[in-house]
């Protein structure tokens, strides 16, 4: 696994991701699989990063495949937890997300979809959001 980091074109965001190979980044991101977590901006290339100095010795300092798997696990696990005790709201996060934060609905923790433009005016509010790791469906459309 290769870590570069990422910048999005529209607001200049600063992120990590893995990916296989640079062959493999390229092809995620000309099918549109590769977005910024931040903003959620498509446009996205390679941002300048410093080379990986390994440790002493000959350890090649890259996690083996298990240790990726293991921590991707977890992640979707801390995902299916923190959704179980959330609220879909879907397509109305921003205006929900919003009244909770003005008082004007009942606090409670909230998840659903919001457009790019939407996540970050709701930052520019102050309103704590973030995005989740994995893809959420719609409820009653589970696999």
């Amino acid at each position: 696994m290769i870590i570069f980091d990422l910048r999005c074109a529209s607001q200049g965001h600063v992120f990590e991701a893995w990916f296989g190979s640079t062959e493999e980044f390229e092809a995620q991101r000309s099918a549109g699989l590769v977005a910024c977590p931040i903003c959620g901006a498509a446009d996205v290339d390679k941002a300048p990063m410093a080379p990986r100095v390994g440790a002493k010795g000959n350890a090649s300092g890259e996690l083996p495949a298990e240790a990726v798997k293991a921590a991707l696990a977890g992640m979707a696990e801390a995902q299916k937890k923190l959704l179980e005790t959330s609220e879909h709201v879907g397509d109305r996060f921003p205006d929900e997300a919003r009244a909770i934060h003005l008082g004007e609905a009942e606090a409670r923790a909230i998840h659903g979809r919001a457009s790019a433009a939407d996540a970050e005016s709701l930052r520019d509010e102050g309103i704590p959001i973030a995005p989740l790791p994995f893809d959420v469906p719609d409820p009653g459309t589970e696999n």
